[in-house]
């Protein structure tokens, strides 16, 4: 991960700490305290890491279990075919894990990146873009949806979606950049659903922006 997807990562986490159902009548960007939101973000982003840590370690417990299992079964009592199938999915499991982990031990130092100055100063401008801008960027998504409103969608996928637009309409991201970094988000933070539909409202908005 580099500290552009750290700071995506970081912006989406802490945007989650943030009421978005604001009243434009009354609302003021001001009155946001952004360093205690991005100090509870970065705990919570470390927090997430132990959690994918102990997830791996279980994980890994579970594949040397199966592969052990496939050791011990009798090659006659089963087709050869299910066999070599069974170790092909083991060994996608153990490239899976060694992906994640190599991810995860990269967090100290970006950990220690964030708190850079142009790393803060950069999340409080996407935020402050999304938050000044909610509306106009949530009738937009919803312009390009099918049968599905984008107020119904979970917080996390249109938090999603609204950094990704950020990207686009106000930082000059390519757009297929965005949308890559958007996808890369959604699969780590959202479930199968959200990531279908992530990918689906991210092409007709790719579409559409081309």
């Amino acid at each position: 991960m580099d500290i552009r997807s750290l700071s995506r990562e970081l912006s989406l986490i802490s945007l989650g700490l943030i009421n978005d159902n604001i009243d434009q009548r009354n609302f003021d960007i001001d009155n946001i305290n952004f360093e205690s939101i991005l100090e509870s973000g970065i705990e919570l982003l470390i927090n997430h890491c132990r959690e994918e840590l102990t997830e791996c370690e279980n994980n890994l417990e579970k594949t040397y279990s199966n592969i052990l299992e496939s050791e011990l079964s009798e090659i006659k009592s089963e087709p050869y075919e299910k066999l070599r199938n069974e170790m092909k999915e083991i060994v996608s499991c153990i490239e899976i894990i060694m992906n994640t982990l190599s991810d995860i031990l990269d967090f100290p130092k970006l950990i220690a990146i964030s708190d850079h100055i142009q790393v803060r100063k950069d999340i409080k401008n996407r935020i402050s873009k999304v938050l000044k801008n909610i509306f106009h960027i949530d009738s937009n998504i919803d312009n390009v949806m099918e049968g599905w409103r984008f107020k119904r969608l979970p917080r996390i996928d249109r938090d999603i979606l609204r950094l990704a637009f950020v990207d686009i309409e106000y930082l000059n991201i390519p757009v297929s950049v965005a949308c890559n970094e958007a996808v890369n988000l959604a699969n780590k933070y959202s479930d199968k659903q959200g990531r279908k539909m992530i990918n689906g409202i991210l092409r007709r908005l790719q579409n559409e922006k081309t």
